[in-house]
């Protein structure tokens, strides 16, 4: 396989990997097509291994490679072209992304010692957030113990920005994201620029997710603390690995529980719960950004979950939202009726895409 020209992108997560390989696409500038994708499950060298494998036979060496890099911290506002310093600086910053930042270290460790001298790109999921305002950025909390890196940055910055992209000169001033799989979260945009967003200081933040708690009164987290002697390791867990949907309804799989929701209550109250907390997200976002011009939904729960989309969006009237109950059920392109103030669509989610733009555009 020839991979001249080619963007490799990679996305180490915490229990997977994802590699695919682009190249740019006839058309709009920009526009990349998918040569060969795989998505690996487990972690770790010998899974980043095999998922480079699945898409660049040995010896075969990319024009450059693209990573997921889940935080850049303060430092990272754009994709980077990674040297010895950035690396470092990375390794620094793994505090702030436990779970993710050593997966992508791994992935651009094996990446180098595959292909020494290929450009590698640090691409950014807060990047996206980067010009949040004081007022949404500031956490309530005394200066003191904030130092420089404590402050709410936003994730999903990716996905977001391929949303923008996809939409083209159609954007309009006032737009809410959904961004909804295993982690979820939303952003208001105001012409062109996230000035809200509901993920935090870190990806548990919120909205409730697959298995993650979302916005949780930290009294609670005192409360077990002391009622239930869990050590900050055990609640660390309980928050990211244990809650969710998965601690509501027994499953993070939200086809899972759409298939026992009628007849199971813990089932049906998870995605109730679920669509209850998106919706009030939207109207929050909306009143930030003075209406709603535009409401997208992406993200694997965004794109194919229709019932979860009619949840959420059951209450909006009041902000011009109205799904078309023929349209919504397809889940492609534009899903709202006819009589709706308030453009509804489905977007397909693609951050390699919009990894490969940024890594050709830096390069």
């Amino acid at each position: 396989m020839d991979l001249a020209g080619v963007i490799l992108c990679l996305n180490c997560g915490s229990s997977s990997v994802k590699a695919a390989c682009l190249e740019p696409a006839p058309g709009r500038a920009g526009a990349q097509r998918r040569l060969r994708a795989i998505d690996v499950e487990g972690a770790g060298p010998d899974a980043i291994a095999r998922a480079l494998d699945g898409v660049a036979p040995p010896g075969a060496a990319p024009a450059a490679v693209a990573h997921r890099i889940v935080h850049g911290g303060r430092f990272y506002t754009r994709a980077t072209r990674v040297d010895a310093q950035v690396t470092a600086r990375l390794r620094e910053l793994v505090p702030l992304a436990p779970l993710h930042l050593p997966a992508a270290l791994a992935g651009l460790d094996e990446a180098a010692r595959r292909w020494p001298g290929c450009p590698q790109v640090a691409c950014f999921d807060t990047a996206f957030h980067a010009d949040l305002p004081e007022v949404a950025r500031r956490l309530p909390l005394p200066a003191q113990v904030l130092g420089d890196e404590v402050r709410r940055y936003g994730f999903h910055g990716l996905s977001y920005a391929h949303v923008l992209w996809t939409l083209g000169d159609a954007v309009p001033p006032r737009i809410v994201i959904a961004h909804l799989g295993s982690g979820a979260s939303l952003v208001a945009v105001a012409d062109g620029r996230a000035v809200d967003t509901t993920m935090g200081f870190t990806p548990a933040g919120g909205v409730p997710m697959g298995t993650r708690t979302g916005d949780l009164d930290p009294g609670v987290l005192f409360y077990l603390a002391r009622a239930r002697g869990l050590t900050l390791e055990a609640l660390e867990r309980l928050c990211e690995h244990q809650s969710g949907l998965l601690g509501v309804g027994g499953s993070a799989d939200v086809r899972e529980l759409a298939a026992r929701a009628p007849h199971d209550s813990a089932a049906k109250l998870a995605l109730a719960l679920f669509a209850y907390h998106v919706r009030k997200a939207i109207g929050g976002l909306a009143a930030v950004l003075g209406g709603l011009d535009l409401l997208v939904f992406t993200g694997g729960i965004g794109e194919h979950a229709a019932q979860v989309r009619a949840d959420a969006c059951q209450g909006l009237e009041p902000l011009g939202v109205q799904l078309d109950p023929a349209r919504n059920p397809a889940g492609d392109g534009v899903i709202s009726g006819a009589a709706s103030r308030c453009l509804v669509r489905v977007i397909p989610a693609d951050e390699e895409s919009q990894m490969a733009r940024e890594a050709s555009a830096l390069l």
